[in-house]
């Protein structure tokens, strides 16, 4: 059954109205929804709606609800992670967002840290931003996913570190000095709320290393060779999902 997704204010309690634009030539023009036809929506509070398309309007779609289903215990259960990853050169971030959508993620935070090569001016950060979350959602609907992360704004990892609160879990993987195996981090302390900063190529600064560990953050190992940013966010958190299941 074909996925769309809708903002939880364009729901009430008997129909969904779809009229996002690239939803709406989405459901209409790729995939030639007809009337009557079923679909599942989700919104951005997790929530699935099995729905049958009821009109089809200029800019618009309009479905009845026929069955909502709230997020299980089990998903409810697992754990939340937030990734504050450096800015990549090129366009990798956008690969960065798309995997770790795919992941689970909760959250993804765009961040500047001192060896990061590209700097974003304040128009080319909303530029981004837009591009990112619809990055997102496309991943989101291509996993079946209930729901997308959160992509916040583009942040210096002082920042990010000082709106840390409420994680039971902070963790940096790290090239240099006394590093913590990740596996046995996540086994022996079961966190269910996981803040993972990814660095920059070259790493992180010993300045800003040692910050991290000032605000909580435990430096961990994630293997002996040199990785990519990119594949660096998506091992860390594949990595954590494994261990916290084992």
């Amino acid at each position: 059954m074909h996925r769309l997704y809708s903002p939880a204010q364009n729901i009430s309690s008997v129909q969904i109205i779809v009229d996002n634009k690239e939803q709406v030539h989405h459901a209409r023009d790729v995939l030639r929804l007809k009337i009557k036809e079923k679909v599942i929506i989700f919104d951005d509070k997790g929530i699935e709606y099995c729905c049958i398309l009821e009109k089809i309007l200029p800019q618009s779609l309009v479905f009845a609800i026929w069955e909502k289903t709230a997020p299980g215990l089990k998903e409810m259960e697992k754990i939340r992670i937030t990734v504050a990853c450096a800015i990549p050169k090129a366009s990798h971030m956008d690969g960065v967002i798309d995997k770790l959508t795919q992941l689970g993620v909760e959250r993804i935070i765009p961040m500047e840290t001192e060896r990061v090569i590209i700097k974003l001016d304040k128009r080319k950060k909303i530029l981004r931003l837009k591009r990112w979350e619809k990055i997102a959602l496309n991943a989101s609907l291509q996993s079946h996913r209930n729901g997308f992360p959160v992509i916040g704004p583009v942040k210096g990892i002082r920042e990010v570190l000082s709106d840390a609160q409420g994680f039971d879990l902070k963790l940096i993987p790290a090239l240099i000095g006394e590093r913590e195996s990740l596996r046995e981090t996540i086994i022996k302390s079961n966190p269910k709320n996981i803040l993972v900063l990814i660095g920059p190529e070259g790493d992180f600064t010993q300045e800003e290393l040692d910050f991290a560990k000032s605000r909580g953050c435990l430096p961990v190992s994630l293997g002996d060779l040199v990785l990519r940013v990119e594949t660096a966010a998506v091992a860390a958190v594949s990595f954590i999902r494994l261990y916290a299941d084992s």
